[in-house]
């Protein structure tokens, strides 16, 4: 006979690695690192001024 298998460990586990595989999932499909957000941040803030600037006073 072979050795019993503890079925909730094994359920514990499948449960586990699904939820590493999608939160892996989730990371490719909406992480950016601190550097993209940051320039991201620091273009929009200057696409902002220069149409500030734009602007004409009345």
């Amino acid at each position: 006979m072979g050795k019993p298998v503890n079925l909730n460990r094994y359920r514990k586990e499948k449960a586990r690695a699904e939820k590493k595989a999608r939160a892996d999932q989730n990371a490719v499909t909406f992480g950016r690192t601190k550097a993209e957000k940051n320039l991201d941040k620091a273009r929009n803030a200057q696409d902002a001024r220069r149409l500030d600037d734009h602007k004409r006073d009345e």
